[in-house]
């Protein structure tokens, strides 16, 4: 434990595709620590090969939190979420281990680095069913910008594609009268931190993605889209707006050829990645930035870990 006796907690942060799970893998193993993801997708059991999670192989060799523990019949909020990290935090450290957050939502990784204290607003469910069926009847692109009038900060940080989001930061808003962006309040971080991101130049980056999104295809996504039609997920496929599944219901759904889904798969992924780089800023003094094409990153990530978190 550090010298002021606050748990300890290291966070990898990057974009997609920048090698975060092997990254996460073998810095657990030389320091003993415990991977806690903040990737939002890998919460649900249903969502597998496009969301790129941890083989069952990479599952095993190191311990693993939060992934696979829910479904999507039973989404979590961001406050579950947080409640969750923050008590495995604790009981990591208290195993005498480090835990190490790793993942590319950027709202889940701030809420734990920043401390939100999240209002438990409660659901309007009326005022949501509302909302809802005014984004039915106006598109639900333009129920982002409508939300972006009135909250630009809180529409920036928000996919369009995510309606579920867009509906909820909205029903905030109406009901409270405040923005959503402001309510979330924060306090002094709860941990002795160090954040470690990666990054990759842009060309190559894209690279990755490209290939990483043919292996999908290779392995199965369209058949696993399928499978969650099939067991009456289409409409919650949509509400949440993930990346290569909304695509490929398109497909399935006769609206875009087979190429054009992955087309629009590949544009929506960079899309994403720019989005990332609002939450993890290249100037963020908080971050201390390596480039995976140095062959000496882990080293020099390791010397800078090894130096900021000393063993009582």
């Amino acid at each position: 434990m550090n010298g002021l006796q606050m748990p300890n907690l290291l966070v990898l942060v990057g974009p997609t595709a920048s090698g975060k799970t092997v990254t996460a893998i073998q810095l657990a193993e030389a320091l003993d620590g415990e991977i806690i993801s903040a990737d939002s997708r890998c919460l649900y059991q249903d969502l597998n090969i496009g969301t790129a999670k941890p083989t069952p192989e990479e599952l095993a060799h190191v311990p693993h939190h939060l992934i696979n523990v829910t479904t999507l019949d039973k989404p979590w909020s961001l406050g579950v979420y947080q409640k969750a990290a923050h008590q495995l935090i604790e009981q990591v450290n208290s195993r005498g281990h480090l835990p190490i957050l790793a993942g590319g939502t950027g709202q889940y990784i701030r809420a734990i680095t920043e401390n939100w204290q999240i209002p438990a607003q409660a659901p309007n469910h009326q005022l949501r069913d509302a909302i809802e069926m005014w984004g039915k009847r106006i598109g639900f692109e333009a129920l982002h910008q409508r939300l972006a009038r009135l909250d630009p900060e809180a529409a920036k940080l928000i996919d369009y594609r995510n309606k579920r989001r867009t509906i909820r930061a909205l029903e905030v808003i109406f009901t409270t009268g405040q923005r959503f962006s402001e309510q979330r309040k924060k306090v002094a971080p709860a941990y002795h931190q160090l954040v470690v991101g990666i990054t990759l130049p842009r060309e190559l980056l894209y690279e990755r993605i490209d290939a990483r999104i043919d292996g999908m295809f290779a392995a199965g996504l369209v058949d696993e889209v399928q499978g969650l039609v099939e067991q009456g997920y289409a409409e919650t496929l949509k509400q949440m707006g993930i990346i290569g599944y909304c695509e490929v219901l398109q497909y399935l759904e006769g609206q875009c050829s087979l190429e054009e889904a992955k087309q629009l798969i590949r544009h929506n992924t960079r899309v994403f990645v720019r989005r990332q780089a609002n939450w993890f800023k290249a100037n963020d003094p908080k971050i201390h930035w390596f480039n995976a094409t140095d062959p000496a990153m882990l080293a020099h990530m390791l010397d800078l870990i090894n130096a900021t978190f000393t063993k009582a």
